[in-house]
């Protein structure tokens, strides 16, 4: 029963993060966490694992369809490739077991209740950025090689270290640097795309860590890989405001859950 369970786990996430492009790690990690008690560093290291493999059933649909910004996904690997890498140095030399289980418990309480915030503001966010191209057009244009790398680093140290932030967070900053650009099929499909080498990267070095159960993984991938392919497929004609709210809700009660444990 417990297996099925975690198949069905699987699906239901997979089917958000085909739809959205976002709930994989957001979801992912506090159920392994809050209802399997899976430690939090095995959890990450699972999950990564997890989006890793689920989000290449994702990006490859979105890549047939052609709704990846190629350009945009270079320079957003310039910052998170790098940041993943340093992270994972930083948690060989000092430890990725037990040690870190309390700090990585308060930092996904924090990412989930800023993901859940960038999820509900991210139409808001989007107008600033559109606000600001059309005023300041040649010096906004100018900026967003850097301030694309800069945002790729942030989500690859906050992917590795809490395997949350690829997804809703990514998109929020996509959406303002790119507020002309990014069609809404675009942004799941480079959003999705720019995770799998960075999850399979992060999730990788947590592998050599000892942080990943396989047999947890083995039946949450069951569920996951025909969930995000139904998500992908669905995307165009999902209610996607309604799960949005839905999903940062349950994102804010886990969060401050997570943060006052």
């Amino acid at each position: 029963m417990f297996d099925w369970i975690n198949v069905l786990a699987g699906f239901g996430v997979g089917v958000l993060v085909g739809l959205t492009g976002v709930g994989g790690g957001a979801l992912m990690t506090p159920i392994m966490v809050l209802l399997f008690g899976v430690a939090p560093h095995t959890a990450v290291g699972t999950d990564l694992w997890f989006a890793a493999i689920t989000k290449i059933v994702g990006g490859w649909v979105h890549g047939k369809r052609g709704s990846v910004d190629w350009q945009v996904l270079r320079r957003m690997f310039y910052g998170s490739i790098p940041a993943a890498l340093l992270t994972l140095l930083w948690l060989h030399q000092s430890g990725s077991g037990p040690s870190h289980n309390g700090l990585m418990l308060k930092m996904l309480g924090f990412v989930l209740v800023l993901t859940s915030i960038a999820a509900v503001f991210r139409q808001s966010v989007h107008r600033i950025g559109e606000r600001m191209r059309a005023e300041r057009a040649a010096a906004f244009k100018a900026m967003q090689p850097g301030a694309t790398v800069a945002a790729g680093a942030v989500l690859g140290f906050l992917v590795t270290f809490t395997s949350i932030g690829a997804g809703a967070l990514g998109a929020v900053l996509l959406l303002y640097l790119y507020p002309r650009r990014m069609k809404p099929s675009t942004l799941v499909g480079t959003d999705i795309v720019h995770a799998i080498p960075l999850t399979l990267l992060a999730g990788s070095g947590h592998l050599l860590l000892g942080n990943v159960d396989f047999a947890l993984l083995g039946t949450l991938l069951v569920g996951s890989v025909p969930g995000i392919a139904l998500g992908s497929l669905a995307a165009a004609r999902a209610p996607e405001r309604l799960i949005r709210g839905l999903i940062s809700l349950l994102l804010t009660v886990v969060g401050l859950k997570m943060l006052l444990a």
